[in-house]
């Protein structure tokens, strides 16, 4: 088959005219890129941005006139191209991804086949993508050439890869924005000069700008994937004795083996996560500087490892408030040694918590700002299990202002005592410790409503009985809509004076004509929104990136995204990917 020469290649989608949403000349695709540098250096903007600050900074370009309105998504592609360019310099080229459309292919030429994963491309010489796969792959690149998210976020998913040099067309840029900014990777888009899926073309110059881009020697994310194991091995039982002693009495022993046993261990990885991205954008101005606060890695797993014991104390307790009988699916500890014992155990592991931070070797103001911080939370929790507790023995129509009152309370503090002592060893400043506490109160409270909101579209009975059981939101904003004569069956339901089978059919009857679920889940996506938005006024890209990937992560919000076509042709989601199960 003949060989075209690269000029060729190129031109052959060239032939089309260039989208009138992109500028036409080479030149003026680059000036702009350089009035959009200039602007996010200017305001000092750092990733990931949310859809709502993208385009609030591209209505004020357009606005001052730097950038005309036809141009206005290409300019949404350049700021979050800016604000990603610096973090994708940092991370090896062995940890990047280079993501092709199939429709830079002669499709008539073309001998490549296509599977499940897109296409493989035969080496032929009928278009670019060979060209682009080679010199992407010397330098070490793993390279797609496929449309859609799932193979990607996979990736992402995994840690294999860390950055994404993407092409496509505006048409799919405009929608992957909300995806790379839930996964907070950091990409640069390159896009074809024109929109469709044939005979497309690009600068070819600027994707391989794009992909030599290399600051080598400076500091970046680090692997969280690696992290969260090395997290794991800390509650191994050698991992537990390292820093807890030997055993000695049975008390110590139920309790260690408690801090064994299965979880997700969000709350101790949040605290390294913290640590780790907050120091890594601190050491080279420290370096600078002569000094380093850098703490060792027995301290951070001492740490880590008192964060778990509070958690692990609040579950013994709750399982006895709440008379569970199983967790992580075997019997509950009251269930197994009684409830007095448990009682023990679980306040020896805060005991344990206190005293593990007491150890750390840190400077004095920082260990008693950790203890505080404890202490709070532990108070703060306290309140909110209470105010349930005392609904419990006195069951009353709550407002849906109360229940959110007690989601904060019960549920905030777990995150943030994590995320602050993280800080705190970091040594990061008051304003991000505050935003830490901002982003806690929010991530609780919607965490807690995802859980109402996976109960109501439940289908079992119990899953209803469960949401009259304690304070929860669905019937709170149900009560508040229902007329009077709703409100007594829900008040009956409530007092118990119901069986639960009678009960569960009152509550989903009353949740379904008042429309309660879709108002909690407003109020879910408003919580979340809350918990982006706080970190605003993080500028530690890492630490960013990380604090915006648990909120992606607690609430599964990345679902698959198809090609162009299907957006072109009516079938793609412009409101963004929501998927509300349970983190």
């Amino acid at each position: 088959m003949e060989r075209l020469t690269e000029s060729e290649r190129v031109m052959r989608g060239a032939a089309r005219a260039v989208d009138e949403a992109i500028p036409a000349a080479k030149a003026d695709r680059a000036r702009l890129r350089a009035v959009v540098r200039r602007y996010v250096e200017r305001e000092g903007l750092v990733g990931p941005l949310s859809d709502k600050q993208l385009w609030g900074h591209v209505e004020r370009l357009v606005g001052a006139g730097q950038v005309a309105d036809r141009y206005r998504k290409f300019a949404a592609v350049m700021v979050n191209n800016e604000v990603w360019r610096p973090v994708l310099a940092k991370v090896p080229f062995e940890r990047r991804l280079l993501l092709l459309p199939q429709c830079l292919r002669d499709a008539k030429r073309c001998q490549g086949r296509i599977d499940q994963y897109g296409l493989l491309c035969a080496g032929c010489g009928s278009c670019i993508i060979e060209r682009l796969v080679g010199e992407a792959q010397r330098l070490g690149y793993a390279v797609l050439v496929a449309e859609g998210s799932p193979v990607v976020m996979a990736l992402l998913e995994s840690g294999q890869v860390e950055a994404v040099v993407g092409v496509s067309c505006l048409a799919v840029l405009e929608k992957v924005f909300c995806y790379m900014e839930a996964a907070a990777a950091p990409g640069l888009a390159i896009p074809l000069l024109q929109d469709g899926c044939m005979d497309t073309s690009l600068d070819v110059d600027w994707l391989r700008e794009a992909l030599h881009l290399s600051e080598a020697g400076q500091d970046r994310l680090g692997d969280l994937v690696g992290l969260y194991g090395q997290v794991q091995e800390w509650f191994e039982p050698a991992g537990l004795a390292e820093v807890l002693g030997p055993g000695g009495s049975e008390t110590e022993e139920m309790a260690r083996v408690w801090l064994g046993k299965a979880g997700k261990r969000w709350r101790p990885f949040l605290a390294a996560c913290v640590y780790a991205t907050a120091r890594a954008g601190q050491l080279s101005r420290e370096e600078r500087d002569g000094g380093s606060n850098e703490a060792g890695g027995g301290t951070l797993q001492k740490l880590a490892v008192a964060v778990e014991c509070f958690h692990k104390a609040s579950l013994i307790h709750d399982d006895i408030e709440d008379e569970d009988r199983e967790r992580y699916g075997e019997p509950t500890l009251h269930e197994e040694h009684g409830v007095a014992v448990a009682l023990n155990v679980g306040d020896f592991l805060l005991g344990e918590g206190y005293r593990l931070i007491g150890e750390l070797e840190v400077a004095s103001a920082a260990r008693v700002a950790m203890l505080q911080v404890a202490a709070t939370g532990h108070r703060t929790l306290c309140a909110g299990q209470g105010a349930e507790l005392c609904w419990r023995r006195d069951r009353r129509a709550l407002s849906v202002a109360e229940v959110v009152e007690i989601f904060r309370l019960k549920t905030a503090p777990a995150f943030e005592v994590a995320l602050r002592l993280g800080g705190i060893l970091a040594g990061v400043d008051a304003l991000t410790l505050g935003v830490l506490g901002r982003y806690s109160e929010a991530l609780g409270v919607a965490y807690q409503i995802q859980d109402d909101v996976a109960d109501g579209r439940g289908t079992g009975e119990a899953a209803w009985a469960e949401l009259a059981d304690r304070p929860t939101l669905l019937p709170a904003i149900a009560y508040e809509r229902a007329d009077a004569g709703g409100r007594e069956q829900l008040e009956q339901a409530w007092r118990g004076e119901l069986n639960q089978t009678e009960g569960a059919a009152i509550l989903q009857g009353a949740i379904g004509r008042t429309g309660a679920l879709a108002e909690a889940q407003r109020l879910l996506d408003r919580y979340k929104d809350e918990a982006v938005g706080a970190l605003a006024s993080v500028h530690e890209a890492a630490l960013k990136m990380v604090l915006r990937r648990v909120v992606t992560k607690v609430f599964e919000d990345v679902e698959a995204m198809g090609c162009c076509d299907e957006y072109q042709a009516g079938d793609g989601d412009s409101s963004g990917p929501i998927a509300d199960t349970a983190g």
